[in-house]
């Protein structure tokens, strides 16, 4: 059985995750611990249940999502796994990050980019890979089937969508995306996203405002 902690981090808010199944064998996503207290924490969370960190995951690249990317790198000697799209993503965050009061490193490079349809293995779990642009343009989710639960990062939130006026971001993409990768997930498939509460695909369905029409 898998369990879900959740960390929210640095100004954006961010939802940072770790996922763990019986194995204790975990994986990281969108590390956005940007302190050195934050950093800590993330720490005690994987020490004080005696986890083993395997993976480090990113839905996307924006500067909110991998300030703790190197940091989790040299922790773990592990190296990030992200959509090949999203490199540019970040080293765009890097030029701009100052406006912003960060002073990040870059990550650094994953050797394997993910796509579509591939497939995340962790302990005895698998997370499929889906590929969900139009917040960012190389955005991915992470979806167990058998537990049904989805990191959607910045595509889905509770009662609204992600930010479509970014550069490389889309309004139409964004809408079909969740359109055609999210709402054919079943009802109860639980939905843990880059900011804020976690929620449902079938209570999105039903009452998220955004999804009531025909596009953005």
């Amino acid at each position: 059985m898998l369990k879900v902690h959740k960390h929210t981090f640095n100004p954006f808010q961010e939802n940072t995750y770790i996922i763990e199944d019986e194995t204790k064998e975990c994986v990281i996503i969108d590390p956005g611990c940007s302190t050195d207290k934050e950093r800590n924490q993330l720490l005690q969370t994987i020490q004080a249940h005696g986890l083993k960190p395997v993976k480090l995951l990113n839905t996307h690249c924006h500067i909110d999502h991998f300030p703790g990317n190197k940091f989790v790198c040299d922790t773990y000697n592990l190296l990030p796994e992200f959509h090949e799209t999203e490199l540019q993503v970040m080293y765009a965050a890097l030029d701009y990050q100052a406006l912003f009061g960060f002073k990040l490193e870059a990550s650094p490079e994953p050797v394997n980019y993910l796509k579509d349809g591939d497939e995340v293995k962790f302990g005895t779990t698998i997370l499929k890979v889906l590929f969900v642009p139009g917040h960012s343009p190389g955005h991915i989710a992470f979806y167990n089937e058998a537990e049904k639960i989805i990191v959607s990062g910045d595509v889905l939130f509770q009662g609204s969508v992600g930010r479509y006026d970014l550069p490389g971001a889309s309004g139409k993409v964004l809408f079909e995306t969740i359109i055609t990768k999210l709402m054919t997930l079943p009802d109860d498939v639980k939905v843990y996203s880059g900011h804020g509460p976690e929620t449902f695909i079938g209570i999105e369905r039903r009452n998220n405002p955004f999804l009531q029409g025909d596009g953005f």
